[in-house]
């Protein structure tokens, strides 16, 4: 009976815990800002999401907001979803939401809410063309890292308002396919500064669009772990989780 007992309260806290073991449930008495960080694989696992949490959390302490880490899917339903005010992927790969949870995450952004992506969160969800929509394009290819040259498309973005006319950083840089033209670029890769691109000289790093009165942030950076305490690369990505809780 005890054994029975201990395994009771063993399934009671995975229940209500993301896999990280954090709860995902949101205090409604907390007047803060909430953001929900997923960080599910069901392809590639890379090795700097744990320095992209560790930075988001620093992130949300500054700017006084309450953070919610998990790799739970369920917390993708109509009750849990609308307590948080973002949604960020965080080199999220693969199929990661089945069909309710993907339901709730299109019903969510319908309301209003709000979503970003890092890096890998464009080889999420191939299979899903509303997502592919949403994210703004799907991850093609990459070539090996190295530094590269970006031109600051729009300079009065919060997530690019920092940078100068043109941005040298080294990542692994992305090709894309199956582009949303309604998407805003904010930072276009030069292909001549580097090898191998193959989108050509409209090469899209970063962007945002508001569809239907959503806001959605992708940025394709955040590779590898040092990207993570890079001042630029950080700003950049303060900049858009705040663009997107405005």
């Amino acid at each position: 009976m005890n054994q029975m007992y201990w395994q009771f309260l063993v399934l009671l806290f995975v229940w209500g815990c993301g896999d990280d073991g954090n709860e995902v449930n949101v205090d409604p008495d907390d007047p803060r800002k909430q953001v929900l960080i997923f960080t599910k694989t069901e392809g590639f696992r890379h090795s700097s999401i744990s320095d992209g949490v560790a930075l988001f959390k620093g992130l949300a302490e500054e700017e006084d907001i309450a953070l919610t880490h998990t790799e739970n899917a369920g917390v993708f339903n109509s009750d849990d979803l609308p307590s948080f005010d973002l949604v960020i992927f965080l080199s999220t790969t693969g199929d990661i939401l089945n069909n309710e949870q993907q339901t709730a995450f299109e019903n969510y952004i319908g309301q209003g809410g709000a979503f970003m992506g890092i890096h890998a969160a464009t080889d999420t969800e191939y299979d899903w063309p509303w997502y592919g929509e949403l994210v703004g394009a799907y991850f093609d290819s990459h070539p090996s890292i190295q530094e590269a040259l970006i031109t600051v498309v729009d300079p009065d973005h919060p997530a690019t308002a920092h940078l100068n006319d043109t941005w040298t950083r080294r990542d692994e840089w992305y090709n894309f396919k199956n582009f949303n033209p309604s998407v805003n670029t904010l930072l276009n890769l030069e292909e001549s500064s580097y090898e191998g691109g193959t989108n050509g000289p409209d090469h899209p790093i970063a962007w945002y669009h508001e569809p239907a009165g959503a806001r959605v942030f992708y940025t394709a950076g955040g590779h590898t772990a040092a990207s993570y305490s890079e001042p630029g690369f950080v700003q950049h990505l303060r900049g858009g989780m705040l663009w997107c809780l405005e």
